[in-house]
């Protein structure tokens, strides 16, 4: 076994597991407990560049979506909704902050007076802008800690375990076999 210090913290924690409850296979968490400090780890280092824009993440989130709609830059709150997969009642408190911040504004759809449209004014097509293309930096910096060959092995693994686990049941504790 490897000196303790020259362990990283999920093989330190697997470790004091396999002591104290040898009768559990904790094998998983080297991909998992892994992945989950790096998802950690990136949400720290995306969210600096939110901040230095005055954005949480998840009004960059929205910002992104209707600059991702093309001209008009605008969509319907469940619209939103469904491209940064949050609920409608967590979209309308970012619209609010949004729209107090000058970076969006809200109108009656033209189709249905019942409908809002949300859509990005000036400032705020200018500054998510200014935000993404930065963000696109960091990211960039980010990927750049594996090399192109570790890159490029890395994606189809994980677009294959997302794709698979955002298509199993609602259930997150249901299995694909058989139950007992």
């Amino acid at each position: 076994m490897k000196d303790r210090k020259s362990q990283d913290r999920v093989a330190r924690i697997q470790a004091d597991w396999h002591r104290e409850r040898p009768d559990i296979d904790v094998s998983p968490q080297r991909v998992i407990g892994r992945l989950h400090r790096l998802a950690g780890r990136l949400s720290e280092e995306l969210c600096v560049v939110y901040g230095r824009y005055g954005l949480s993440e998840g009004e960059f989130d929205v910002l992104c979506a209707l600059r991702r709609a093309g001209e008009p830059y605008e969509r319907a709150p469940g619209e939103l909704a469904a491209h940064t997969m949050v609920t409608t009642g967590a979209m309308s408190k970012r619209i609010d902050r949004l729209e107090r911040a000058g970076l969006v504004t809200r109108r009656r759809s033209d189709d249905d007076q019942r409908g809002r449209i949300v859509a990005l004014t000036g400032p705020g097509l200018e500054l998510i802008d200014l935000a993404f293309t930065e963000h696109m930096r960091n990211e960039r910096r980010l990927l750049d800690l594996l090399t192109p060959a570790e890159a490029e092995l890395l994606e189809p693994l994980l677009t294959r375990w997302l794709s698979r686990l955002e298509h199993r049941s609602v259930d997150p504790m249901a299995r694909s076999g058989p139950t007992d």
